[in-house]
């Protein structure tokens, strides 16, 4: 028998993704909306792959080498379906460098190497890590680049030629505005006003023409108005692709070469991952929600991004890296599938070899104003209020000054430091004030309790006067041991000398006072937990200390009962400790809406957590509970249709891939469904239990066999019927007509799943749902690594 893990159940659906390889033998269908699309993205990538291979120096075959590449190598193998892949403007200043120093052929060599470095990493699976930067690093790192671009693309602009770095392009400015060539200037200001306007074209026309690219109609417009006008400016020059420049042998220092492979790995990996992220929200935030389009696979994408460095720079073509606005277009266009990135780079191939007259027109001051808006616009204000809004300035402001001045693996290690020196400062912030108030001193910490805060909390608490009233108000999230035993020594120090204290939070709540270092395992235990406000607990607290307390010896102990007092403090704590750290994903989920992945529907049992069994966080499950996790059939639930509501809402527009009835030990509601009898007066909640009756005849029928639980039958009556009643509802499912048809399409599995609340141990129900038979046999979860999977005999 095999033994399911929960890491089969999530990744099970991901066998249907649309790119996979087909179960059979089918046409090959292109969407219309990927072909528009193709055509769309196309006309974006013409005249910027142009525009970026002038930027660098390279020759311009070499960008649209890269963009036929990104689009046809990238397209297919990658993890991003609808991502565009091409020349980037973020890698003009690295490439630039790496011409200007190595040569054209020893670049192509470098760009080969470092796609078999993200191919190896990749093999690794490490693709995840780079969302790991910093997004302050990572936004400085683009606009660092963004200026350093349009910094030598002014130059073209102006008329004249860029100099090697962006220090020496500041520098050479006043010269260059000495000598400005007024036709390069005209033309390269008509293709930025046509750039800033076109997208701003008002009315019903200008909602038409705005299905042209802006960048497309620019420079097409800059070309026809040198053409036609005569006007003489240096132009794009394609030579025959029979002289066409392949790569060499490296040549040069070994340990340049490295550092160049190591920059172009590292800025086409993380631009790509990111950019696929982006893609994926994109793609969420469209009307239909995305529908049919899968997820980006972070560790395939890096793998198709390698191929597609391999094979362009053996085809002697630019570094190839995501490119956000070409995937942006693509997105927008309406793109389905990968055909769309795809046949773009069809059409660049197309266009490289028979619209070679055409391409020869294009002035270089309109594709280098092209580049240098480009660039500009690199510099985000959204980014920067970003930043700011997260106090991160600092470590924005550094990167893009050290990408500028000195180079982009510099500024981003620079970048870096400054970020470890910004948390270390955060972390290490801690305030200690003390007030004195009618003879008890109140001493506040404010921030995290670390052994850097240790020299300063010892004094404060060596200042209180022995034998007083001391309240310690602690306001952070982290304590670490050196600051315990601080706080735990002077604690039992104080008390020893016929001191008070009292270990409160923010809002005077008393918490547990740290245990003397002294003390026993008992003694130490903090009654303190996540959950414990709703136990009405009061740490520190004897049931016979509290003044409501009642006399144990004249009657018995009631159990605490929950006051507003203590749902306040619960929210207070949230609001306090956990808010902060979740705020960022729940924006999230608030801007892209809800894509959970599975339907859970569980009893109302109070004791059952569904986030905490399921290791489930916001936006991963959509969780209905009712008394008993019943499934009315359909048309029986007399007027009340929520639970069919809730199940044709995940099924049919959330598109859940899996939907899991989870059952749990000592049901009440299975408990009152065994002891119920014809003559019971019908109340509500006998009302609703009559959904469970077919359980109850499964559970009496000699057609089923009696479910059993990891091997043994079950305990008692009621565990048999809290694991038959798993089954019979999963049969229930079945008869509603979305999850029928999901099944049939092989789109949506079923789970069961029986949690023993005394055992914290979970079992999920062993069978193969498509052929819609189980064995009623419900097998223990073991703490198995990932992927990894357990027999049992």
């Amino acid at each position: 028998m095999t033994l399911c893990t929960p890491d089969r159940i999530t990744n099970r659906p991901e066998v249907q993704r649309p790119h996979s390889p087909p179960d059979g033998p089918r046409r090959f269908r292109i969407h219309g909306a990927d072909l528009s699309a193709s055509v769309a993205v196309f006309l974006i990538a013409l005249p910027l792959s142009l525009g970026i291979a002038l930027a660098t120096g390279a020759p311009l075959q070499a960008g649209l080498v890269a963009a036929a590449v990104g689009g046809i190598v990238a397209g297919r193998f990658g993890g991003a379906p609808l991502q565009v892949s091409g020349p980037a403007a973020g890698l003009t200043v690295v490439t630039a460098e790496l011409i200007q120093r190595y040569g054209w052929r020893t670049t192509c060599a470098i760009t080969v190497l470092a796609g078999l470095t993200q191919l190896a990493l990749s093999a690794l699976r490490v693709a995840r890590s780079a969302l790991a930067v910093s997004p302050a690093i990572v936004h400085g790192m683009v606009a660092g680049i963004g200026v350093t671009i349009a910094l030598a693309q002014l130059h073209i602009v102006l008329g004249g030629t860029p100099q090697s770095s962006a220090v020496d392009n500041v520098l050479g400015l006043p010269a260059q505005l000495a000598d400005i060539h007024p036709a390069a200037l005209a033309l390269s200001a008509l293709t930025v006003a046509v750039l800033l306007c076109w997208p701003r074209l008002p009315g019903r026309a200008g909602r038409f023409a705005r299905k042209l690219p802006a960048a497309l109609v620019a420079v097409a417009g800059a070309t026809a108005v040198a053409t036609f006008a005569g006007i003489a400016v240096p132009r794009v020059d394609l030579p025959s692709w029979s002289s066409h420049a392949l790569p060499g042998l490296p040549e040069g220092p070994v340990l340049g070469i490295a550092a160049g492979v190591l920059t172009i790995t590292l800025v086409t990996s993380v631009q790509s991952l990111l950019s696929a992220v982006a893609v994926d929200k994109l793609v969420a935030a469209r009307p239909d929600g995305g529908q049919g389009v899968p997820r980006a696979a972070l560790d395939r994408e890096l793998a198709g991004q390698g191929a597609a460095n391999v094979v362009s720079g053996a085809l002697g073509g630019l570094p190839v890296a995501g490119v956000a606005v070409r995937s942006v277009a693509n997105v927008s266009a309406g793109a389905k599938t990968r055909a769309s990135t795809m046949l773009h780079g069809l059409w660049i191939v197309l266009a490289a070899l028979l619209l070679v007259p055409l391409l020869d027109l294009i002035p270089l001051p309109a594709l280098a104003a092209l580049v240098m808006v480009v660039g500009i616009q690199m510099v985000s204000i959204t980014h920067i209020r970003t930043v700011t809004q997260h106090r991160e300035v600092a470590v924005y402001a550094v990167t893009v000054a050290g990408v500028v001045l000195v180079g982009i693996l510099e500024g981003v290690a620079l970048g870096i430091a400054v970020a470890v020196a910004v948390a270390l400062h955060r972390l290490a912030r801690t305030r200690i004030t003390r007030d004195d108030k009618d003879g008890r001193h109140l001493l506040r910490v404010r921030g995290q309790l670390t052994f850097l805060a240790v020299p300063r909390l010892s004094r404060a608490l060596h200042q209180l006067p022995y034998g007083s009233d001391v309240v310690v108000e602690l306001d952070g999230s982290f304590m670490d041991h050196a600051a315990y035993e601080t706080l735990s020594d002077w604690t039992a120090g104080h008390l020893a000398h016929g001191g008070t204290v009292e270990t409160t939070g923010p809002s005077g709540t008393r918490i547990a006072e740290p245990a003397p270092a002294t003390a026993s395992a008992a003694d130490a235990h903090t009654c303190c937990r996540p959950w414990t406000p709703w136990h009405n607990h009061q740490c520190g607290v004897q049931p016979a200390d509290r003044p409501d307390a009642p006399d144990e010896s004249t009657e018995p102990a009631e159990p605490r009962r929950a006051t507003g007092l203590h749902l306040a403090s619960g929210i207070g704590q949230f609001q306090r400790n956990t808010a902060p750290l979740v705020r960022d994903e729940l924006a999230r989920l608030a801007r892209e809406g809800q894509t959970p992945s599975q339907l859970f529907l569980t009893c109302a049992d109070s004791r059952l957590v569904t986030s905490m069994i399921t290791s489930s966080g916001p936006g991963d499950l959509f969780t209905v509970r009712n008394v008993g996790n019943l499934v009315p059939l359909p048309g029986e639930e007399s007027g009340d249709d929520s639970v069919a509501a809730a199940i044709e809402y995940a099924v049919e527009v959330l598109r859940v891939a899996s939907i899991t009835v989870c059952g749990h030990s000592g049901c009440g509601a299975m408990q009152a469904l065994l002891n119920s009898g014809p003559d019971d007066p019908p109340t509500p909640l006998r009302r609703w239990l009559r959904h469970g009756r077919p359980s109850l005849e499964r559970m009496a029928s000699r057609r089923h066999a009696w479910a059993r639980i990891s091997g043994r039958l079950p305990a008692d009556a009621v565990e048999q019927l809290c694991l038959t009643n798993v089954v019979q509802q999963l049969d229930h499912l079945r008869a509603y007509e979305p999850v029928a048809r999901r099944l049939a399409e092989g789109t949506l599995t079923l789970h069961g799943m029986y949690f023993h609340v005394g055992e914290a141990q979970a079992y999920l129900l062993s069978g193969t749902d498509e052929v819609h038979s189980y064995d009623d046999v419900f097998t223990q979860v073991m703490p198995t690594g990932p992927r990894e999977t357990a027999h049992a005999s």
